[in-house]
């Protein structure tokens, strides 16, 4: 028999999101600040040509630089002021985790709660700054050392230069930072999450328009073309499926007498989502992995000997990249999931409530089968996101083709979809309780 909220969920339909006033704003105010994000990514950088650069972009598209354009939202394409994303903060936020790991101050700090947590994210704002300086530094010296057939793509570098697309583009990705968390204040969805997935969804459209135009020239045979879009619908549906996939673990609560009453006795379930990690592994192994090879790349030619081979040597689909990138999704997908979902912290409040697993003694013993369990679903999740991740990137530097089909891309559309559906539909669920509530007061006056 379904539950009260599956059978509320069963009758959402569109005349309550017309009712529901406060999502409708939350809605409305996350399309304007991604509306605000793409108008972002067309604003130039003070004193570069965007002829040549574009020009120079155009002929190492098909390497890394193709990938990070396609998480800035081509914005690095167009080298303008949000070119950098939100990749720094991220990345911030993945040595954060880490450290808080390893360090017992900080560990200390995260079971303090609210206050803790506040604390942890300043400190991680802290760190995306000084990534975004270094990082903003290592591009501009790198844009500097650029020449097109037209010239260089700086006019007059020099020290004001630097400054200028230090500060600029430090400021954007701190102004990214603070719309991301301002989306998930006051809108729906995760904003950091979003950012990300507005930037691919809009170059989309001229990517399959790419797509067909190449194949149209003869560059990229039609069988080729037919095959990527029925392998991108491929993924789509195992992205879904996978993603929707959960393994239910039975929790029983003792029966209790209260006076002549039996109290408890109830079972519920502790779902373990097969793909506890969601898209934090690619997006971490991406974030981690693409700006050294990026500044590598935009250097090969100017810089020594060893940057030279080190660029050949990590090119796209190379099976030095391959194995790095996989290794990283792999390693990030049991480490996330060790982050999110803390076996021992489950079992103490399992055990504190009265709650057990039916067969398995409470305390230790249940932390350590949460563990087996947790561990098996993870090697399952963390192949799922291999095979997703990597097969596209290996088509996609074989047969050149944009990467917007790739099986990173697709995964962070398919999962944000996911989750912002989900939040709206609890939004939604959490009206029509409230319209329940209030009618039963009426009738409780009368």
């Amino acid at each position: 028999m379904a539950s009260a909220a599956e059978q509320l969920a069963a009758n959402v339909n569109f005349g309550a999101f017309a009712k529901a006033t406060e999502l409708k704003k939350r809605i409305w105010f996350t399309l304007g600040a991604l509306i605000v994000y793409r108008l972002g990514t067309f604003i130039p950088l003070p004193g570069i040509d965007p002829i040549v650069l574009e020009e120079i972009f155009q002929a190492n598209q098909g390497g890394v630089l193709g990938m990070f354009n396609m998480f800035a939202g081509g914005a690095l394409g167009r080298m303008t002021i949000f070119a950098l994303n939100i990749m720094p903060y991220i990345s911030a936020a993945i040595i954060m985790q880490l450290m808080t790991s390893i360090s017992p101050t900080l560990e200390q700090m995260k079971k303090e709660g609210e206050s803790g947590r506040k604390r942890i994210n300043q400190y991680t704002r802290y760190l995306t700054v000084l990534i975004c300086l270094l990082q903003a530094y290592g591009i501009s010296v790198g844009i500097e050392s650029m020449q097109g057939s037209q010239g260089p793509a700086v006019p007059e570098p020099g020290p004001f230069f630097r400054f200028a697309v230090v500060v600029t583009l430090t400021g954007g990705t701190i102004f990214l930072m603070w719309l991301g968390e301002q989306v998930t204040a006051r809108g729906v969805g995760n904003g950091i999450s979003l950012i990300i997935f507005a930037g691919i969804v809009a170059e989309l459209p001229s990517a399959l328009a790419g797509t067909f135009e190449m194949g149209r020239t003869g560059a990229l045979p039609t069988v080729i073309i037919i095959g990527i879009l029925i392998l991108a619908v491929a993924v789509i549906m195992l992205c879904v499926f996978v993603e929707r996939a959960q393994r239910r673990i039975l929790i029983q609560y003792p029966k209790r007498q209260k006076g002549n009453k039996m109290m408890g006795g109830e079972s519920s379930h502790l779902p373990l989502k097969l793909n506890t990690a969601g898209v934090i592994p690619p997006i971490f192994a991406s974030s981690l992995l693409l700006m050294p090879i990026t500044v590598i790349t935009l250097s090969a030619g100017q810089g020594p000997e060893w940057m030279n081979a080190a660029a050949a040597y990590l090119g796209r689909g190379s099976p030095a990249y391959m194995t790095i990138y996989i290794g990283m999704i792999v390693f990030f997908a049991f480490f996330y999931t060790a982050v999110v979902f803390n076996v021992n912290d489950t079992a103490d409040n399992l055990k504190k409530y009265g709650g057990f697993i039916p067969g398995i003694r409470p305390g230790k013993n249940t932390a350590e089968y949460l563990d087996r369990v947790l561990t098996r679903l993870t090697c399952v999740g963390a192949l799922y996101l291999a095979v997703v991740c990597a097969i596209p990137e290996l088509l996609i530097s074989e047969f050149g083709v944009p990467f917007y089909f790739g099986g990173t891309s697709l995964l962070i559309v398919v999962t944000v979809t996911l989750d912002t559906v989900t939040q709206i539909q609890s939004h939604l669920i959490a009206h029509q309780y409230e319209g329940l509530i209030k009618k039963q007061r009426l009738r409780g006056r009368r």
